[in-house]
C-alpha cells in the first residue's frame, strides 16, 4: 500500500510540474516554435533540402562552437555517427571494442557494423556510465600489449582496438580517467555522447575527450533535427575523412560520378540541418530549464525513501532524462506499471546488452553494478516544461 501511495504521489508531482492534469505526459517530447518553422520553410524555399547547401555547414559550425570541438560532421543519425567514428578509429573485423552493457542498442549495433564485437565491462553507480576502475581491472586481468604495440585479449586472442563509453542519461562518465587507461593500454577512445549534448566534465564538453565522439539529435533528445547525428573530433584529417565517407566517398568533379572507395549515404539533409540551426538557438535556455526541473525533482525526492540520480562530482549534466532508484526489481516494475497506467510515462533502463540475443555471446567482465542499477532505476518525464508550476 505504501508503494502504491508513492506511485500516486509521484504522478501528482509530475503532473503539477507540467501543468497537465489529463493528457499523457511523455518521457521526453521535442519542443518547436515559430523560429523552427521559419527555418524549415526557408530551407524548402531555397531548394537545397538534401545534403548540400549552407544549412548543413551552419549547423556543423554551431555544434562545433558550442561543444568546443575542432570539427563537427553532420550525419543522418547518431548510429551513423558512431559507425563512421569507429571506422575512422581503426576498428577492423574481428576486433573487440570495450563498452558498457548499460546502453542503448545502437552503441553495440555500430560496433557490429564494423565486423568487431563488444566486450562489456561494468559501470559506476553514481555516473551510470563505464567505470575506469572496472576498465583497468579487466585489462590487467585479461589483456597484454604485444610486440606489435596492440592490446590483445589473452582469453580470445583478439585485438582490443577501442573503448566506447556512453554518457548515460546525459550524466558524464569519469572520462578523464577512462582516457588515461586507454592511453596506457593503446586503445582508441571514442565517446558515445548521444545523450549528453550540453553536459560538461571538468569544464569540458562530453564527446571531446576521445579521438572522436558522436552526438544524436533524435526526436527525443535535448534538441532535435527529427533524425540526425554529429561526429566530433579535433583531428582535421579525420574530419575530412568523415565528410568524405558520409557522402558516398564521392570525389569533387563538375559532372562525373567518381567514388574512390566504399562510402556511406550518411550525410544529414539540409532540411534537418535547418531545423537544427534553429534548435541550437534555444539550447542554452533549455539546459537551464532542465537543470531547474532536476533540482525541483531532487527536492521532492528528498522527502521520500527513493534516491534521485544527481550529476556526478566534477560534472555539469544536461539532465537529459531524470531518474530515481527503487529498492528492488519488483518495486521498480510495480511503479512502472502504476505510473504508466495513470498516464505518466516512466521507463526502466534498457535491457543490458549482454542479455540480448545478438550480443549474448560477447565476452564480459564482472557486471555487478550494471545488474544492480538496471534492476532499480526508473526514468521520469524530462521534457522542458512549457507551463512551469
Amino acid at each position: 500500500m505504501e508503494q502504491k501511495r508513492f506511485s500516486r504521489q509521484l504522478v501528482a508531482a509530475v503532473r503539477s510540474r507540467y501543468g497537465i492534469q489529463d493528457a499523457v505526459i511523455p518521457l521526453h517530447a521535442p519542443s518547436f516554435g515559430v523560429r523552427d518553422r521559419e527555418a524549415v520553410l526557408e530551407a524548402i524555399d531555397s531548394g537545397f533540402v538534401s545534403s548540400v547547401g549552407r544549412h548543413v555547414d551552419d549547423f556543423e559550425a554551431a555544434v562545433a562552437s558550442f561543444t568546443g570541438a575542432g570539427f563537427a560532421v553532420a550525419t543522418v543519425n547518431g548510429t551513423a555517427a558512431l559507425h563512421v567514428a569507429l571506422l575512422l578509429g581503426g576498428v577492423h573485423p574481428g576486433d573487440e571494442v570495450i563498452t558498457q552493457t548499460i546502453t542503448f542498442v545502437a552503441t553495440c549495433n555500430a560496433i557490429h557494423y564494423t565486423g568487431a564485437r563488444p566486450l562489456f565491462v561494468d559501470i559506476d553507480r553514481d555516473t551510470l556510465s563505464l567505470s575506469p576502475e572496472s576498465l583497468s581491472l579487466f585489462l590487467d586481468a585479461h589483456a597484454e600489449i604485444r610486440d606489435d604495440g596492440l592490446c590483445w585479449n589473452r582469453d580470445t586472442n583478439r585485438v582490443i582496438r577501442a573503448c566506447l563509453p556512453m554518457h548515460t542519461c546525459g550524466h558524464p562518465a569519469r572520462i578523464d580517467r577512462i582516457a588515461a587507461v586507454c592511453e596506457r593500454w593503446h586503445l582508441v577512445l571514442i565517446e558515445d555522447a548521444a545523450e549528453s549534448l550540453g553536459s560538461l566534465y571538468l569544464g569540458r564538453h562530453t564527446g571531446t575527450f576521445g579521438r572522436l565522439g558522436a552526438v544524436s539529435f533524435n526526436g527525443n533528445k535535448i534538441i532535435t533535427t527529427g533524425g540526425g547525428g554529429m561526429i566530433l573530433t579535433d583531428d582535421e584529417h579525420l574530419a575530412r575523412r568523415a565528410k568524405h565517407l558520409t557522402t558516398t566517398a564521392k570525389q569533387p568533379h563538375p559532372f562525373l560520378f567518381l567514388h574512390d572507395e566504399v562510402g556511406f549515404n550518411y550525410r544529414l539533409p539540409a532540411l534537418n540541418a535547418a531545423l537544427g540551426c534553429a534548435q541550437m538557438l534555444k539550447l542554452e535556455g533549455d539546459l537551464e530549464q532542465k537543470r531547474a526541473l532536476a533540482e525541483d525533482y531532487a527536492a521532492w525526492f528528498a522527502e521520500t525513501d527513493y534516491p534521485f540520480i544527481r550529476e556526478p562530482a566534477g560534472a555539469r549534466s544536461n539532465y537529459w532524462l531524470n531518474a530515481f532508484l527503487t529498492h528492488d526489481r519488483k518495486e521498480r516494475d510495480d511503479i512502472l506499471e502504476e505510473t504508466n497506467a495513470l498516464g505518466v510515462m516512466t521507463r526502466p533502463l534498457w535491457t543490458p546488452m549482454h542479455r540480448l540475443a545478438p550480443f549474448a555471446h560477447c565476452p564480459c567482465g564482472d557486471l555487478t553494478n550494471s545488474d544492480w542499477i538496471e534492476a532499480r532505476l526508473v526514468k521520469l518525464p524530462s521534457s522542458v516544461p512549457v507551463h512551469g508550476h
